[in-house]
């Protein structure tokens, strides 16, 4: 097991002693943060996927309206129809703090909110109900794909937490923690070396000035 390069005395002795209860402390609250990282990582995974399902389902379902608007409608109109828009749709992104990961909070910003028929680019008359029906399904899906994104890159963004929090606790764990260990365990060997060869030289000491005084 490595150890560290240091002077063997009482004095690096406690500084290691201190370091040691810092890296322990340190290790635990990672160790702990990434626990609940992962348990909520794993619950925004269900809920991607669940909302991935909701939305591709959705999606389909308006992609068939299309297709049998197209097939009632010539592509040109059609085309024409939808070139237009009278909506305007910005994104508002913002941030909020889940252990120490800054995620996406995004909402959708109309520019004509509370306008129903805004969604609709064209006027009613020439075009089919199936367009219709189409348009308003694929806006109505919207929301849902703009919290899929949202999720997907949270998800992201906590993977990577996870990762360097991972490395780190690993890092505790496996190298530093066991190098001050060694460290300690090989100081106070040395210590406890150095105490027995004082006791041994001031009993020869003791020895030889008692010799001395019997001589005498």
């Amino acid at each position: 097991m490595a150890k560290l390069n240091v002077n063997p005395t009482r004095m690096e002795l406690t500084k290691l002693k201190v370091r040691l209860s810092t890296a322990s402390r340190g290790h635990k609250l990672l160790k702990d943060k990434q626990d609940e990282l992962m348990r909520r990582f794993i619950e925004m995974i269900r809920r991607n996927k669940a909302l991935r399902v909701e939305v591709e389902t959705e999606l389909q379902k308006s992609f068939k309206e299309f297709l049998v608007a197209s097939a009632i409608m010539s592509p040109e109109f059609l085309q024409e129809a939808v070139a237009f828009p009278k909506e305007s749709i910005t994104v508002d992104i913002k941030k909020k703090n889940i252990m120490s990961v800054n995620v996406p909070v995004m909402n959708f910003i109309r520019k004509l909110e509370g306008d129903e028929g805004s969604i609709y680019p064209y006027g009613f008359a020439q075009t089919s109900s199936e367009l219709d029906d189409a348009i308003s399904k694929l806006y109505s899906i919207m929301p849902k794909l703009l919290e899929l994104a949202e999720v997907e890159k949270s998800c992201q963004l906590m993977a990577d937490e996870i990762e360097k929090t991972r490395r780190r606790v690993n890092a505790l764990e496996y190298r530093t923690i066991p190098e001050l260990k060694e460290t300690i365990k090989f100081i106070r060997m040395k210590l406890d070396e150095n105490e027995r060869s004082t006791i041994t030289r001031l009993m020869k000491v003791k020895d030889i000035i008692q010799k001395s005084q019997e001589t005498a």
